[in-house]
This record gives structure tokens, sequence and C-alpha cells, in this order.
């Protein structure tokens, strides 16, 4: 048995070790388990104890709206191992919390920070939930999926007929806007 085949089977035998997750071996290098949200903290800190994922290179977030649930997504790297392991779980999109797990990835604090102000969950124990890049936004939290940004957009901006010389030339030539964007779109309230 190779190396590598042998560092697989020893990893997908420490993960069991969590009770309810499933396995999905991408390739030899990556790994997907789908967790249950409050067994996650557990497999992030035997991935980073016991088998070396000390990289926590992202967390990321899916609005999966229909269901009423966000799936976190956790990408960690061994360098040891030259694998990732990327953990998802569900949780409910109403109330939008979840625990931080910064206590064991520190970067975590900025990921958490980050899908807090995209998605509006609420990472319990953070550091700093505060706005950092939308300081100034007044707004849903703009990555969801019922968020509706043309809607917002007209809600909170004047419209203005923009008609400078230059493009006045293009058109006489024949270029520039053929539609105009409100009349390509369907209306909603239809």
């Amino acid at each position: 048995m190779t190396e590598g085949k042998e560092l697989t089977t020893w990893l997908d035998k420490v993960l069991t070790e969590i009770e309810g997750i499933e396995i999905r071996r991408k390739s030899s290098r990556r790994l997907r388990v789908d967790v249950a949200a409050d067994a996650l903290p557990a497999l992030l800190e035997l991935l980073r104890g016991r088998a070396s994922y000390v990289h926590l290179s992202a967390i990321s977030c899916v609005d999966w709206l229909d269901d009423g649930e966000f799936e976190l997504v956790y990408h960690v790297w061994s360098y040891e191992m030259q694998s990732l392991v990327s953990a998802h779980t569900r949780i409910p999109r109403e109330p939008g919390i979840y625990i931080s797990v910064y206590d064991i990835y520190t970067p975590a604090a900025f990921f958490e920070r980050d899908i807090h102000e995209m998605y509006g969950v609420f990472f319990e124990g953070s550091p700093d939930m505060s706005k950092f890049i939308l300081t100034e936004w007044d707004g849903p939290p703009p990555m969801r999926k019922d968020f509706d940004s043309e809607a917002w957009v007209n809600d909170h901006f004047d419209w203005q007929n923009y008609n400078p010389e230059w493009l006045q030339e293009i058109i006489a030539q024949g270029g520039g806007i053929a539609v105009r964007p409100d009349e390509q779109r369907f209306s909603r309230k239809q």
C-alpha cells in the first residue's frame, strides 16, 4: 500500500469517530464531509488536532432559500497530507445563528464577520461582528437570495436621464443601448 493510500485510509478511520457524518471522497486529495451543525466543532477539533488540518483557508456560505437553510462550508488544509477537507453543515435561515469556531481556527473571525455582513448569519462567540465592507449600508444582507437588488436601488435612488454628448454621437452612428434595462426585465408583479 502506498503512503498516500495509508494516510487516506487512516483519515477515513479517524473521521468515523464523529457520529452521523457522511464522507465523500472527491479525489485522493479532496474530501467532502457532511456533518450535523452540533457536531461540526468536534469534527474541526479532530481534523486540527489529530489529523493535522491546521490551515482554515475559507468559510463559505450558500443560501438555500427554498429549504430555509444556510449551508456553511469550512475548507481546511493539511500541509502534511497535502489535502483539503470541506466540512459542510446546514443551519436554519431563521434565526440564522451559529457558533463561532474562532477558538479552533483564529482566522475564522474574518470569515464569520464577512458571512455575517453579507448573509446576516450571527456567530456566537466571534470576537467582532461589526461591518467592515458595507460600513454605509443600511439595507438587508445583500447576498441573501431573497434580496432584490433592483427593487432596493429603485427604492433608494432617483433615476436620472443620462445622455451626454459622447453617448448621443455613438447612438447616432448606430451604437449604444438598443433596449433599456427596465424594458428587458420581466416584471416581478406579473
